[in-house]
């Protein structure tokens, strides 16, 4: 049986009602979730994650920050009490902190943003125009030195630099004079062992970016008439900018914290002219039981890597 539409009057059109009858109701759309459930939901997955961080990271630094405000001492001490900011004021008038916060940066700068980032550039330009053995061989020889732990690369480069060591020989060798170069430049000496060993981080960074230029520009600019200086401060240095910004960032932060590879060869000496600020750290904290006053050094460096940190992002920030 079929229903009819019924006219209820001119231009008016009845809608039939009964089991068969078409469903004109509206359609009720799902309950929206509120921010906070949203926000709650998303969480959810990520909150072992998060109990891990809260665990083994910020809570660590946060009772390392409170350590930094106490006198808390490594032996003959039942308890700490909070001295406010007394910690930091006595390393502003340290002289031995001025001059480990001096050749902390001396032996950032030579060995991190000079040494490391130049010659790692270098090597990963010229090996882009060296045949594959010359890759393979330089390769092997400058990993070999990054992959060996810091303690190794310590004692070889002792042997290397101390009085009648390899370098001595070299010059008694070429008639020149020798010289007891971890005591006359202790900080050049071990500047110079970091470049050694961590050259080719910079070199693997640098060599996978100048593969990500387009061979066509490099060939354009060559048949203009570019040299090769002008190629790499026109063209490649704009393009790698990025890289060149991550590396330096990683670079210093690596070498802030360098301890093991001076210990080994100079323990910060002779004297102090070579005792960078973890090796003042923990000659404070180990050796004079200031575990508090130490603390609050240690914030002072993590204080210096975060600024040199929010430098390199903002510059990393910007287009070229």
């Amino acid at each position: 049986m079929t229903t009819t539409p019924q006219h209820a009057g001119p231009g008016v059109t009845k809608v039939p009602s009964g089991p068969g009858a078409p469903d004109t109701s509206t359609p009720q759309l799902p309950a929206q979730k509120s921010p906070f459930t949203q926000t709650i939901t998303r969480l959810l997955p990520l909150s072992p994650a998060l109990i891990l961080l809260l665990l083994f990271l910020a809570g660590p630094i946060a009772y390392c920050a409170y350590i930094a405000f106490t006198d808390l001492q490594l032996t003959g001490q039942a308890h700490s009490s909070f001295v406010g900011f007394a910690n930091f004021r006595t390393a502003f008038k340290d002289s031995e902190f001025l001059n480990a916060v001096w050749l902390t940066l001396v032996f950032t700068v030579l060995s991190s943003l000079i040494g490391q980032n130049t010659i790692g550039l270098a090597l990963a330009a010229l090996m882009q125009r060296a045949s594959k053995p010359v890759r393979t061989l330089t390769g092997a020889i400058v990993i070999t030195a990054w992959v060996l732990p810091e303690v190794v690369a310590g004692f070889l480069l002792y042997a290397f630099f101390r009085r009648e060591g390899t370098l001595d020989a070299i010059l008694v060798w070429l008639h020149l004079p020798s010289q007891n170069w971890l005591f006359t430049l202790p900080i050049l000496a071990v500047s110079f062992a970091n470049v050694w060993r961590g050259t080719a981080f910079s070199m693997l960074v640098y060599s996978a970016a100048l593969n990500e230029i387009p061979k066509e520009i490099t060939e354009a600019a060559e048949v203009d008439g570019a040299s090769g200086w002008r190629r790499m401060w026109h063209i490649t240095l704009p393009m790698i900018r990025r890289s060149i910004g991550t590396n330096l960032m990683l670079n210093t932060l690596q070498t802030l914290s360098v301890f093991g590879l001076i210990w080994v060869m100079t323990r910060g000496g002779p004297g102090n002219k070579s005792q960078t600020l973890p090796l003042y750290m923990y000659e404070q904290a180990f050796q004079n039981s200031m575990i508090g006053y130490a603390t609050a050094v240690a914030l002072l460096l993590l204080l210096v890597g975060s600024l040199f940190s929010v430098i390199y992002m903002r510059l990393l920030r910007t287009e070229v």
